[in-house]
């Protein structure tokens, strides 16, 4: 019993202590429920003006949207649309009616240049436009021309096995036929199929040799490449290549390519005698072209290659070995420096001057010979460029027979200007010397005006 009034007491404490402390403390913290409070107030007082925004807003949206579409356009507005219709409806017709589609719907693109040539030429031009060398005769020449006006397609297609694309091209001229004004044949000049892979290619066509693939630039000289029979081995062959790419940094790096050629055996500029050669051969190139620089920038480039078949005439076999060497640089904005030189036997089959010599005795020999050619090349402006040219090939008078051509050099200019971004006028210069094996040294003067329209 005595313990009750003990429990009474305790409870009566814990009921005090209840009572007591919220008052302290309400007592001590009631300067921070007031700022509390006054915050609370002021986030109440921001929600109700932001309802009320968006309110507004939506009254606004919901009378818009009830309104009539404000894009309706008067009568001159209408009409100026009729009228641009009526033109994008006609720009669709040509394109319709302009376009070139292949059977298969890859993209086909029609290129070339619509080329116009007023020449002169000296004596001893043999009745040629641009006598690749000077004629033994006394014939003069000159007139115009439209012969050598080009025409190419390029064409792509859909991506084959490991991820390469297809692309290639065929370029023609009209230079088939005799050259008179009523005996123009179309002629195929070039083309190929290539598919390219990341570090790699494959192509199959006809082009220049796979070691010799640069040339001057020229509109005079268009029908055979420039400074044919003068140091440029220009002849388009038939041929299998494979390139492989290697890359020395970002700049740095070589395209080795290495393929197989048909030769033409024939020799393109003078006649030996005897029976014809083997019309074709086969024959392996390789080229290893080594760049410094960037596409379109400074660059510099140098490619050592090689040549290697057999001519067969006469009951001989005459091999045909030829080392070669290109090469370009632009060591500043305005200036380019190309070319290329070879050396070897029996160039014949690549489009040199003479491949070999049929002995009395009626068995063929090779003849030993070296040459090449040089451009420097003024980019004066966009619109205008000077190009100074000179090539030689020069056959070992040991291996020559009579008459034969020992020695021929040509040089020359031209300038090109741009009337438009696709209509090139040209005019050129040039003189070839021919040293001929007992009959001494014959010149030839050649002049040209061009205009070129680019399509």
């Amino acid at each position: 019993m005595q313990s009750l009034p003990i429990i009474r007491r305790s409870l009566l404490r814990r009921i005090l202590l209840v009572l007591v402390v919220p008052a302290v403390l309400a007592a001590q913290t009631s300067p921070v429920m007031q700022q509390i409070l006054d915050r609370l107030s002021r986030l109440e007082e921001q929600n109700r003006a932001l309802a009320e925004e968006v309110h507004q807003l939506r009254q606004e949206l919901a009378t818009a949207r009830a309104q009539p579409a404000p894009s309706a356009p008067s009568a001159p507005s209408a009409q100026a649309a009729d009228e641009r219709a009526a033109v994008n409806e006609s720009r669709l017709e040509e394109m319709a009616q302009s376009k070139v589609e292949a059977s298969q719907h890859f993209p086909i693109r029609i290129t070339g240049m619509a080329l116009f040539n007023a020449f002169l030429n000296s004596k001893g031009s043999g009745g040629d436009e641009y006598p690749a060398f000077a004629w033994l005769g006394s014939q003069a020449s000159g007139g115009a021309r439209f012969y050598q006006t080009t025409l190419g397609l390029e064409y792509s297609g859909p991506q084959i096995l490991w991820g390469g694309s297809v692309h290639g091209n065929v370029y023609m001229d009209f230079a088939g036929g005799s050259g008179t004004p009523q005996d123009f044949g179309f002629r195929l000049r070039t083309g190929e199929i290539e598919v390219d892979w990341a570090s790699r290619s494959v192509m199959v066509g006809q082009e220049s040799p796979i070691f010799a693939p640069r040339e001057p630039a020229s509109l005079a000289q268009v029908e055979v490449p420039p400074l044919a029979g003068a140091g440029n081995l220009w002849q388009w062959l038939p041929q299998a290549r494979l390139e492989q790419k290697l890359r020395f940094g970002d700049r740095s790096g070589v395209r080795a390519q290495v393929g197989v050629v048909e030769t033409a055996e024939m020799q393109l500029y003078q006649f030996s005698g005897g029976r014809p050669p083997e019309p074709v051969r086969p024959g392996l190139e390789g080229r290893f072209n080594f760049y410094h620089g960037e596409e379109g920038g400074r660059r510099f480039e140098i490619a050592p290659g090689f040549h290697t078949s057999v001519t067969h005439i006469a009951g001989t076999s005459i091999p045909s070995n030829l080392f070669s060497l290109d090469w370009f640089t632009n060591p500043c904005q305005k200036f380019e420096f190309t070319g290329a030189f070879f050396s070897g036997q029996n160039a014949g089959p690549v489009g040199g001057i003479t491949g070999y010599t049929i002995l009395p005795a009626g068995t063929a020999i090779p003849v030993h010979s070296r040459g090449g050619w040089g451009q420097l090349t003024l980019l004066v402006t966009r619109r205008l460029s000077f190009h100074l040219f000179s090539g030689l090939e020069n056959g070992r008078a040991a291996d020559l027979g009579e008459y034969a051509i020992g020695r021929n050099w040509m040089y020359g200019a031209n300038f090109f200007y741009r009337l438009a971004p696709n209509v090139l006028l040209g005019a050129e210069a040039s003189q070839a010397r021919t040293n001929y094996i007992d009959a001494g040294l014959r010149l030839n003067n050649h002049y040209d005006l061009a205009l070129a329209y680019l399509f």
